[in-house]
């Protein structure tokens, strides 16, 4: 089985790679101040390296999962990045959430040192991750998709080929800006309706009969009956960058960006107030701010 490298055991990443070692894959790690505990990964036969380059010259696939553009074009670029230490037909799948022209512009330094690159973003939540059920939006040469197919697989139960290299990173914004307008719609109805003094239950019933029902309303749901943030573990600084990444691809593109201004407004704000807490608590924070 092909040797895999990985740079970033987050709270997503970690999922990733225990899935990938349960496949029965040899794993190598970056070690990283941001790391989850890699104890539990390391007794599973995991190795850990303290640079990129040599993860990179003693790998044939390396899997990004990190913060987005600025953290990629860095772990890729920087002396001892991966790209120092790549070998010829290895194959980079980056699987963070990032800008699309800095992902052609990455796929195209990794070509120049004779390797492959999948953008492959996710979307899901840790609990997925752990359990290897995320979603994969993989853009990229169909034919080096086919290849990677089965490592894929191991951590993601839908992996999409969404078209060519960018494609997967602007499907993934796109998906991003739609769940995340959803939430912030939600969140400001549910904020003006404690505000009448409406049961959050009652609102909760009335919308998921109607019109508002759906995975937003699911997710919420946990937080505005209960007060249980976890069914929706996703930092307003994330939702933040990536609504910022929307409108830098919304404007690249020339495209209409009216509404995603109004909810990247919401959230920058919410993000500059609480950047740790979680996007399911957008109706109390709206309400405290």
């Amino acid at each position: 089985m092909k040797k895999i490298g990985m740079v970033g055991i987050g709270m997503m990443g970690h999922g990733i790679a225990t899935n990938v070692r349960k496949a029965g894959y040899p794993l190598g790690v970056l070690e990283h101040p941001g790391n989850q505990p890699l104890d539990t990964l390391l007794g599973q036969g995991a190795v850990a390296y303290r640079s990129a380059s040599e993860l990179a010259s003693d790998s044939e696939v390396v899997i990004l999962c990190v913060t987005g553009s600025p953290e990629v074009e860095a772990v890729l670029s920087q002396p001892g990045g991966v790209l120092d230490g790549l070998k010829a037909g290895s194959v980079i799948i980056d699987c963070s959430t990032a800008i699309p022209s800095s992902t052609l512009r990455i796929a195209e330094q990794v070509a120049e040192r004779g390797g492959r690159f999948l953008d492959a973003p996710m979307t899901r939540t840790p609990k997925e991750a752990a359990e290897g059920r995320l979603n994969l939006l993989v853009g990229g040469d169909r034919a080096l998709f086919e290849e990677m197919l089965p490592l894929l697989r191991s951590f993601a139960e839908n992996v999409t080929h969404t078209g060519p290299v960018g494609s997967g990173h602007r499907m993934k914004l796109l998906h991003n800006f739609v769940s995340l307008g959803q939430v912030a719609l939600l969140g400001e109805a549910a904020a003006c309706a404690a505000r009448a003094n409406i049961d959050p239950a009652v609102l909760v019933e009335v919308l998921a009969k109607g019109g508002g029902g759906g995975a937003a309303l699911d997710r919420l749901k946990p937080y505005l009956l209960d007060q249980d943030p976890n069914a929706l573990r996703f930092t307003l600084a994330n939702a933040n960058k990536d609504l910022g990444y929307y409108t830098v691809m919304a404007q690249d593109s020339a495209a209409a960006h009216e509404i995603s201004d109004a909810v990247a407004a919401t959230f920058e704000r919410l993000a500059t107030i609480a950047p740790a807490r979680y996007v399911s608590e957008v109706a109390a924070l709206l309400n405290d701010a």
